[in-house]
């Protein structure tokens, strides 16, 4: 059995590379090689860490077998702390001191998230939801609906500077997929996470106290939720209340399409980071041919259910 459940991943995982080759050398002929220029992969380098970043802020709520639905609000409103600190603040070090306030404020939602889920046992999906629109709502009374614009010369280094000619969010985005690596890999908590996800009955008769393995989740997901929101109001310059809401449905489409289990206890972080290149590959093809956005987004669509119908196969050959 255990073979068994092994060999659909596998092959969800040899379908992906195999996508992945397939449109680079497919994209590559259409667009006369532009695809591979550097001023073209330096775009895909900068583009990729924004979806990456909080795709991963989306793998943790769903290895558990849940989601979150609050991800993106909860890096608008980070990101409108931070812009409030720096416009209206103007001393040194006011930088620092607003990128932690943001990671604060990212954190405090996640706490609110943990505590409605793992405490009051509101289901995950009900109690992001009801999140996202309280904090949407907080965001738009502060702003107003206006953007709040012009940030210091030091932050905007962040979402459009180079360091040895790699974009600084593509760093970010690494060293976040690394740490995400080493807590499912090398902790405790990553091997209960995977125990919950799978079985959380049997978790929980394993001595796991499921409620803070929960808690800790939504709290790890809204720190990388903040960290994306350092990346995306740095790279436009700007915050504002609705940034970024259509990259909510695409988290989503890049953890199941990366092989993570909608129902939780399976997904690697390798598999979301090429799920990731996928989609931003298409998109950047489609865009130097010209063609439409709304093409590109029927095209990862069919991409996810071609992966699922795949599967589905493989498993009733079996």
């Amino acid at each position: 059995m255990a073979e068994k459940s092994k060999r659909p991943r596998n092959f969800q995982s040899l379908i992906l590379n195999t996508i992945l080759v397939a449109f680079i050398f497919l994209m590559t002929i259409l667009t006369k090689g532009k695809l591979l220029s550097l001023n073209s992969l330096s775009a895909i380098a900068f583009q990729i860490p924004l979806l990456g970043l909080l795709a991963l802020a989306q793998m943790a709520p769903m290895l558990s077998g849940g989601i979150d639905l609050s991800i993106v609000s909860t890096a608008n409103l980070s990101g409108i702390v931070m812009a409030m600190i720096m416009t209206k603040m103007s001393f040194s070090g006011n930088v620092l001191i607003a990128i932690v306030a943001g990671l604060i404020i990212s954190a405090l939602v996640g706490i609110l998230n943990g505590f409605l889920i793992s405490v009051v046992s509101v289901p995950a999906i009900i109690a992001t939801l009801g999140t996202m629109i309280f904090i949407r709502g907080i965001s738009l009374s502060i702003t107003k609906g206006y953007v709040i614009a012009g940030f210091p010369k030091q932050f905007q280094f962040i979402g459009n500077g180079n360091i040895l000619g790699i974009p600084v969010p593509f760093l970010i985005f690494v060293v976040s997929m690394i740490l995400m690596i080493f807590l499912l890999n090398k902790t405790k908590y990553g091997l209960k996470l995977y125990m919950l996800g799978s079985n959380p009955i049997a978790t929980l008769f394993s001595a796991v106290n499921n409620k803070t393995v929960v808690f800790r989740t939504h709290l790890l997901s809204s720190f990388f939720a903040g960290v994306a929101s350092i990346v995306m109001i740095s790279r436009f310059n700007a915050a504002q209340a609705d940034y970024g809401e259509s990259y909510l449905l695409l988290t989503v489409l890049a953890c199941i399409l990366g092989g993570i289990s909608p129902s939780g206890g399976f997904g690697k972080v390798s598999g979301l980071f090429i799920s990731v290149i996928v989609l931003q590959i298409i998109a950047t093809g489609f865009n130097l041919l010209g063609f439409s956005s709304y093409l590109a987004s029927a095209l990862w669509g069919g991409i996810l259910i071609f992966v699922i119908l795949a599967n589905r196969m493989l498993l009733k050959s079996e």
